[in-house]
């Protein structure tokens, strides 16, 4: 529609014609009123009905909610609208006629079940506040990206078919591949290493990864957002300075640039960007921390996995994003390096409710990286692509993964991770 004009556009003095779907209609007798709403907001078109065509106020007041419509006339000011102007209609176009029972209400009035939400997600998109998250999501992955410029990454695209498991068989969903089996890709760890030891360098990564976890909780997907970084001749000291210039990145442009957003979700005036250095905690530190707190039955001790309940009295006690650092060896991953027998360089970055990131310098020289390997029960052989590469000159590296949708749910304090996806796949659905 060329001669289309936005809601938002819409000035008195103006003729316009204004297209949208019908969020209400309000008949009062003599006069009544429908709201159109397009993704700029909304105008109110009045029917004065002595003075109108019949059938143009027929048109106007009979078409049912969610309806698509367009609608010409003349912009006047008016004070008691909801936005202070109104439209005076010469004609009323119905585009596309909604059925009168709908399976949600977009206009919120009524509340709806969140599964009823995400199977009837368009609907659902066309609630204020909920289009404000996703608004809100595209904002902090056009920052990330910018801010990885800004750190002299390159970014990347890695397969999500692989042959093996980032962390070996487990957890990994298999698929047919013309014959052979594969699998989706739980991570692009071992892709993002082999660029560094490339004339790339320093990369990063923002696409989907899989995990086959029986989980069924409010913060764990089966599909969801990686935001990768991994830099040659860095240590994990400077991978965690790159996380934290990314996070507050994320932080900062939503809070310069998406104030409408954030009024939609009632977070305009308490959201705030992190300020100053996250604390840097080290996993025997954080342990020490949590068995002070005494909200666990048994103390945590050297070697122990953080529990949830332990996460978040930890958070509590800190109250930012924090890392944890100089993890037990016996608990990362094979391809993290260690500082000694005991410590490894792995690190996490946590918001005080949950983890958000998983890092680490990595282990660049192949006779340790293969120990490591058989350390934790994977076949070398399985994972050749990956090793020889580090017989041609890996230099030492690091880098972390961050949770896409975990640093928007703990960003905007959703109840649930599945409203930081449009369509979001778990053990229950697989549609839409």
């Amino acid at each position: 529609m060329d001669d289309r004009t936005y809601t938002a556009d819409a000035e008195p003095g103006d003729t316009v014609t204004v297209a949208g779907w019908v969020h209400e209609v309000r008949d009062l007798g003599g006069i009544a009123f429908l709201i159109l709403r397009d993704t700029t907001g909304k105008i109110q078109v009045k029917f004065e009905k002595d003075e109108m065509d019949d059938d143009l106020v027929e048109t106007g007041l009979n078409v049912h909610r969610e309806s698509v419509i367009s609608v010409t006339g003349d912009v006047e000011e008016e004070p008691r609208a909801p936005t202070g102007v109104e439209v005076t209609p010469a004609s009323v176009d119905v585009i596309s006629e909604a059925d009168p029972e709908l399976p949600l209400d977009p206009s919120g009035k009524v509340d709806a079940e969140l599964s009823t939400r995400l199977d009837n997600r368009t609907l659902d998109l066309r609630k204020d506040e909920v289009k404000a998250i996703f608004e809100i999501r595209a904002e902090v992955l056009r920052a990330v990206r910018e801010q990885f410029r800004e750190l002299g990454c390159t970014e990347i695209n890695t397969p999500k078919i692989v042959a093996t498991g980032t962390e070996g068989g487990t957890e990994l969903f298999p698929i047919t591949y013309f014959g052979q089996e594969a699998f989706m890709n739980q991570s692009p760890q071992l892709f993002k290493q082999l660029m560094v030891g490339s004339g790339l360098e320093r990369v990063f990564e923002i696409g989907p990864i899989f995990r086959a976890e029986e989980h069924n909780t409010p913060r764990h997907l089966n599909e969801a957002t990686s935001i990768d970084f991994e830099s040659a001749f860095a240590d994990h000291t400077e991978a965690m300075d790159a996380c934290e210039a990314v996070v507050k990145a994320a932080y900062e442009a939503v809070e310069a640039n998406c104030q409408d957003a954030l009024e939609a979700l009632d977070l305009a005036d308490e959201f705030e960007a992190p300020d100053g250095e996250f604390p840097r905690l080290t996993y025997e530190e954080a342990i020490e921390r949590i068995n002070a707190t005494g909200e666990l039955d048994e103390p945590l001790v050297w070697g122990d996995d953080l529990p949830t309940e332990g996460e978040h009295a930890l958070g509590q006690d800190v109250g930012e994003h924090y890392f944890i650092t100089d993890w037990p060896s016996e608990i990362k991953p094979f391809y993290i390096m260690d500082k000694d027998d005991e410590v490894s360089t792995g690190f996490d970055m946590m918001h005080p409710s949950m983890e958000l990131v998983s890092g680490g310098a990595r282990e660049h020289r192949y006779d340790h990286l293969v120990e490591g390997f058989e350390q934790q029960g994977l076949d070398p052989e399985a994972f050749d692509y990956y090793t020889k590469m580090f017989k041609y000159g890996m230099p030492p590296h690091a880098g972390w993964g961050l949770g896409g949708e975990r640093l928007i749910m703990t960003m905007l304090g959703l109840g649930n991770i599945r409203e930081a996806v449009l369509f979001p796949r778990d053990r229950q659905r697989l549609s839409p």
